[in-house]
Parts: structure tokens; C-alpha cells; sequence
């Protein structure tokens, strides 16, 4: 799978960390706390934005290793983490999940990613996880939900096609898009474990004004690869929607839900 462009992970970094699950968080950080010798992996750490979110909230000792299959990505963690003794970083190919190192690991992590997977993806790794009794923390898979004030007459439709569009396959198989946590929750359930699925939406206003602009902005190719629309009817759709960024009362909802699993 190819790696996502920085410049949007970093723009979409502080809607992220306050969507987060304030709860899940709590209950992560006391499960960390019981380990005697915590080590977190971060499966498709990005730049490092997981690790952002809860070096903080974790016990100081926590060592983490972090994964991802874009050097160049791997790289812009390490420089904005640091080199630090207790963080490493190693390319691996997530979708060969038999590989993974779990050896020692006490809670798997993941922010934004699960929506991107199959099934079977997700059905290997709680098999995976279930076999090396480690939890997983699987944060920010969109939900389905997208909901703009003032609104449109073709709103609805819109969400519609581009949901469709993120069943697509986006490197692990046909994508679970906004079924991503209730099956991930089901498989895990199956094999044991404890599981939370809580909501953390992104709540979208003027301040998150280039946030909602590249969102919208990268709606259009999924749209129009997805739909017999004419053009002119989803680009109308989007300046419309791109105008009321920053108007009064102009306001937005991205949902996602928040999963924590803990072996029993």
C-alpha cells in the first residue's frame, strides 16, 4: 500500500487528537500501567501521530515500535519524534500480518486505518493478536457519517457514493470502509477479548477551515470514479459546499469510532 502525503497527515493531526475518545484513552493508559514491561507497537505510524497522542497519557517507561511501509514517512516520524532510546522505527508490510512482531508486545495501536482494510485483514490480526494475548487500540475509523451546515439538497447522496467508493480496495483486500469497527469489534469479541467501540467524531468549524477544504477537495476524484454523475453536478456540489466554509452557521461532522480491545 502507498503511503498518505504528510502534509495531510499533519493537517488532519489536530482534529484527530481531539476527536479521541477520552475514555478509551483512560482505560488504555490503566491496562499500560498493569504491564511490567510495556512495549506498544504502532502498526502504519504514519509521522507519528499516535505516539503524539499518548506518549503523554502512557507510563514514561513505555518503549514503542513503530511501523510503517513508507520510508519516507518512517523518516518524518523519526525526525519529529527523535531518536529517542525508547522509540525505534522498521519498515514492514502490513499486509503481511504472519510477520508482525508481536513478540513482547503488550498493546497493538492504530489511528485511521482499519477503514482501509478487508475482512480478512482484520479476521488474521485478531487471530494474531489473540495467539500473543496483545490488545489492540484502533482510533479515528471513519464511521459512515458526514454532515455539513447549511446543508445541500445532494448531501445525502454525496455521502452515499463516496461510502461506496471506500469499500474499494486501498491495499489490503476490498475495504471495509464504514464497517471497519463494529467487524473489527465482532472478530475480536469472537476470540475473547474485552472490546469498546466508543464515538470521536470530528466536529469541523471555522478554525478547521484547510482541514475541510482538503476533504472536500479530495472527495471529487472518489466521486466521480464511483458515479455516473455529470461532472458539472459534483464540482456545483463541492464549490457549494467549499463557499460555506467559514460562513455563519457553517459548521461540519465527520464521524468515527474509537476501538479498544483487551484480552479477557
Amino acid at each position: 500500500m502507498s503511503g498518505f502525503d504528510k502534509t495531510w497527515l499533519a493537517l488532519r493531526e489536530p482534529a484527530d487528537r481531539r476527536a479521541r475518545h477520552g475514555g478509551l484513552l483512560d482505560a488504555l493508559a490503566s491496562y499500560v500501567r498493569g504491564l511490567p514491561d510495556p512495549l506498544v507497537l504502532d502498526i502504519g505510524c504514519g509521522t507519528g501521530s499516535t505516539w503524539r497522542s499518548l506518549a503523554g497519557r502512557l507510563p514514561a517507561g513505555a518503549r514503542w515500535l513503530m511501523l510503517d511501509n513508507d520510508p519516507l514517512l518512517l523518516d518524518e516520524a523519526a525526525r519529529r519524534i527523535g531518536r529517542d532510546a525508547g522509540v525505534t522505527f522498521r519498515r514492514h508490510d502490513l499486509n503481511d500480518i504472519d510477520a508482525l512482531p508481536l513478540e513482547g508486545v503488550g498493546v497493538v495501536t492504530a489511528s485511521a486505518l482499519f477503514d482501509l482494510c478487508s475482512e480478512p485483514f482484520c479476521a488474521a490480526l485478531a487471530d494474531r493478536l489473540a495467539s500473543a494475548r496483545c490488545g489492540l487500540y484502533a482510533a479515528l475509523n471513519y464511521d459512515g457519517t458526514m454532515r455539513w451546515t447549511p446543508s445541500h439538497p445532494l448531501d445525502a447522496q454525496m455521502v452515499a457514493l463516496f461510502n461506496s467508493h471506500q469499500h474499494t480496495d486501498k491495499g489490503f483486500g476490498p475495504a471495509l470502509g464504514p464497517d471497519a469497527a463494529v467487524c473489527l469489534a465482532r472478530h475480536l469479541a469472537a476470540r475473547g477479548f474485552t472490546v469498546r467501540v466508543e464515538d470521536s467524531p470530528w466536529h469541523l468549524d471555522a478554525e478547521s477551515a484547510e482541514l475541510q477544504a482538503q476533504l472536500l477537495e479530495g472527495l471529487r476524484r472518489p466521486l466521480l470514479e464511483i458515479s455516473d454523475l455529470p461532472e458539472a453536478t459534483v464540482d456545483g456540489w463541492l464549490e457549494y459546499r467549499l463557499g460555506a466554509i467559514g460562513t455563519p452557521g457553517g459548521s461540519g461532522l465527520v464521524g468515527h469510532a474509537d476501538l479498544l480491545a483487551l484480552p479477557a
